[in-house]
């Protein structure tokens, strides 16, 4: 249980110090979050938790192919904002085409023969 705790303080931790710089720089907000912060930290709990580095290494694989359809998130928003939307419609359009992306992107995968489990 204390792991468990420690992974969250750690991971809220990470997550609110990028929100905090992003009020003062949002160039350097950008920088620590486009750093695969998350996904070192998820290794390492994958890692300490199962002792299993095979299982880290099919995690960062997965985590590079599926990180392609995320972009649909980081062009959208930003689009959205500059045509007026407000902030609340531009994050439900972005996330839901997101998601649609992300489906898409599974089902042509799936076509190749590349399964994501």
């Amino acid at each position: 249980m204390i792991r468990f705790v420690i992974k969250v303080l750690l991971t809220s931790i990470l997550i609110v110090t990028i929100s905090e710089v992003g009020k003062r720089n949002s160039i350097m907000a950008a920088v620590y979050a486009s750093l695969p912060l998350t996904t070192l930290l998820a290794m390492i709990w994958l890692y300490l938790d199962t002792n299993d580095a095979q299982k880290v290494s099919s995690l960062s694989w997965n985590v590079l192919i599926a990180v392609i359809p995320s972009h649909i998130f980081l062009i959208a928003f930003p689009l959205l904002i500059k045509y007026g939307y407000n902030f609340w419609i531009s994050l439900t359009i972005s996330i839901i085409l997101t998601a649609l992306a992300y489906t898409i992107y599974v089902l042509i995968l799936k076509h190749y023969g590349i399964n994501l489990t």
